[in-house]
C-alpha cells in the first residue's frame, strides 16, 4: 500500500514490506561472481481505480495515466556471493514509493488509483559488471524474475478505511509519525 496526503508529491515506505530469501543451486560462471537482487514495480493493467464507499469495492474509473518512469531498486546489501545470498533474507524495507515523476532520489514513481504488481530481479553479475540500473542494463546481464501474485496492489495517496489507517499505525515501524496524538483522530485514539 502507499498512501499520502494527495496534494503534495509524497515519499513514503512501502508497507507491507516485501521479503525474499533464495535457496537451492545458483548459477556459478566463475568463482567472483555476485548476485544482486532487485525489485521494480510495474502496471498491472491500464486501468485507473476509484474506492466506492457503498460498495466497499475498488471500481475502474478510466484509462490509466501515462505510465512514470520504470526504476530499479537494488538492494543496499548486496551484491553478495552465491553462500551468503542463500544465509539471508532479503527485505525491501528501506525502498521509497512516490508520486512525483520529477524524483532524483531513485525512489519507485507510481501514479494514484493505479494497480501495482512488485517484482523481484536475481542478477548474475560476472567479473567487471555493474549493477543494473535500468530495465535495459537488466536485460543484458544474466537474471531470472520472479512474481508473486499476492503482492499486487492499488497505489492510493489516502486509505479508504479507517481500519487499514489503524493496521499501518500500528504494525508498521516507519508510521511513528502517526501515532503523534495530536494528529490523531477519536477513532484512531
Amino acid at each position: 500500500m502507499f498512501s499520502s496526503s494527495a496534494s503534495h508529491p509524497v515519499h513514503r515506505r512501502m508497507f507491507p514490506t516485501v521479503r525474499v530469501s533464495f535457496s537451492g543451486p545458483l548459477r556459478q560462471v566463475t568463482p567472483a561472481d555476485r548476485y544482486v537482487v532487485l525489485l521494480d514495480v510495474v502496471p498491472v493493467d491500464n486501468r485507473r481505480y476509484r474506492y466506492a464507499y457503498h460498495r466497499s469495492a475498488w471500481l475502474v474509473a478510466g484509462k490509466a495515466d501515462p505510465p512514470p518512469p520504470a526504476r530499479l531498486y537494488a538492494h543496499p546489501d548486496t551484491p553478495l556471493g552465491a553462500d551468503a545470498l542463500r544465509k539471508q533474507v532479503i527485505s525491501f524495507e528501506k525502498v521509497k514509493l512516490t508520486n512525483n515523476e520529477m524524483d532524483k532520489n531513485g525512489q519507485i514513481v507510481l501514479n494514484s488509483m493505479h494497480r501495482y504488481q512488485p517484482r523481484i530481479h536475481l542478477a548474475r553479475l560476472g567479473p567487471g559488471q555493474n549493477i543494473p540500473i535500468t530495465p535495459k542494463e537488466l536485460a543484458e546481464v544474466d537474471h531470472k524474475t520472479y512474481v508473486f501474485p499476492e503482492t499486487i496492489f492499488t497505489a492510493v495517496t489516502a486509505y479508504q478505511n479507517q481500519l487499514i489507517t489503524k493496521l499501518k499505525i500500528d504494525s508498521n515501524p516507519f508510521a511513528k509519525g502517526f501515532r503523534d496524538s495530536s494528529r490523531l483522530t477519536d477513532f484512531d485514539r
